[in-house]
């Protein structure tokens, strides 16, 4: 694989996501703020698969929107609940958790690639 672009980011992976990313930034954005006005979490994921996953909620249809992308909204504590963070795992994922204002969590899920991304949203 090549990983010129990010140690953990495959080149063809970091095209079509930040695409369709800048596509749907703002419905993100909006949502995470949301999560943690309404005190649901303080860590706000977002999924992006290329299919449906049992992963929080559908925010945004692939299909729907001409993206490569399905976008699902979740957090950290339903990460824990379904076992894709262990326990001992919370106090690392806060301390890597980025800024939510500034930069938008992403759980990226495929066949090939399986990992967390921080992704700056875009500048105004």
């Amino acid at each position: 694989m090549d990983y010129a672009n990010d140690p953990e980011l495959n080149g063809k992976y970091l095209g079509t996501i930040t695409k369709d990313f800048a596509a749907v930034s703002d419905t993100i954005m909006e949502a995470s703020s949301q999560v943690r006005k309404m005190d649901i979490s303080k860590y706000p994921i977002f999924v992006f698969a290329r299919q449906e996953v049992p992963i929080g909620s559908l925010l945004v249809n692939a299909d729907d929107a001409g993206l490569e992308w399905h976008v699902f909204a979740s957090f950290l504590e339903l990460f824990v609940q379904q076992g894709i963070i262990g326990a001992e795992g919370i106090e690392a994922f806060q301390q890597t958790y980025k800024d939510p204002n500034e930069y938008c969590c992403l759980f990226v899920l495929d066949e090939e690639f399986t990992n967390f991304v921080f992704v700056p949203y875009p500048e105004d």
